[in-house]
């Protein structure tokens, strides 16, 4: 038993490294667009390869540990739950690659009105994965469900963006191309707190057995009936 528990915090502590990856990508990718400096999309580069190492990694060990160990409760939740965050985790990392990709786009020409937003959206996608990996360590489901929370006020800025960006477009067909690149990056941003509800959502199985995944679709059902 004392063999598994150190296992699972070596588990544990690969989630985190990864964890700190992806959100760095996040705050780096931001950098690319507030700074207007590609060149730190290498950086990011450089993170993605290490973030898929991880998560084949912290695949590999769930799987070997789940086989050898026979695991029982809360710790085989943890197994299978792990597997699950690193895919999330890998997920973030890639819509930072997004990220820069569309910021290509947008640095062509002077920035628009609106990048006074996304920075702002970035921040609480940021903090959404920060607190999603905060809820992970202290097993803590009240730090998951703010995190539920903030989920709202990143798809309000993502509509808010889309609706002046609109308007820019409307006016204006020059701002067309970086218009719609900075619709793609909100979005790229909406997809970031996705990934970190579904992590906090899987800590509150991990630690109450609750399943609050489809949420939403349930509530809608039910007030339809």
């Amino acid at each position: 038993m004392r063999h598994l528990d150190e296992k699972i915090q070596e588990l544990l502590e690969r989630l985190l490294l990864m964890g700190r990856l992806a959100e760095s990508m996040i705050q780096t990718a931001l950098r690319v667009l507030v700074e207007r400096d590609e060149t730190l999309g290498a950086e990011i580069k450089r993170k993605e390869e290490e973030v898929n190492n991880l998560q084949i990694e912290i695949d590999d060990s769930a799987v070997k540990l789940t086989a050898l160990q026979q695991p029982v409760g809360t710790d085989v939740r943890f197994l299978f739950m792990a597997s699950r965050i690193a895919t999330e985790l890998e997920r973030i990392a890639d819509q930072a690659v997004n990220i820069i990709e569309n910021a290509h786009h947008v640095l062509k020409a002077p920035p628009l009105k609106p990048m006074v937003d996304l920075p702002v959206m970035g921040e609480i996608a940021e903090r959404m994965v920060r607190d999603s990996l905060e809820a992970l360590v202290e097993k803590d489901c009240s730090v998951a469900n703010r995190v539920l929370e903030e989920e709202k006020k990143v798809d309000a800025y993502r509509d808010h963006i889309f609706r002046v960006l609109l308007t820019y477009m409307m006016a204006d067909p020059g701002t067309i191309e970086r218009a719609l690149a900075l619709i793609l990056i909100s979005r790229n941003l909406e997809r970031v707190g996705d990934h970190a509800t579904n992590i906090a959502e899987e800590v509150i199985y991990l630690v109450e057995g609750r399943e609050v995944r489809h949420r939403y679709e349930s509530s809608i059902r039910a007030s339809k009936s």
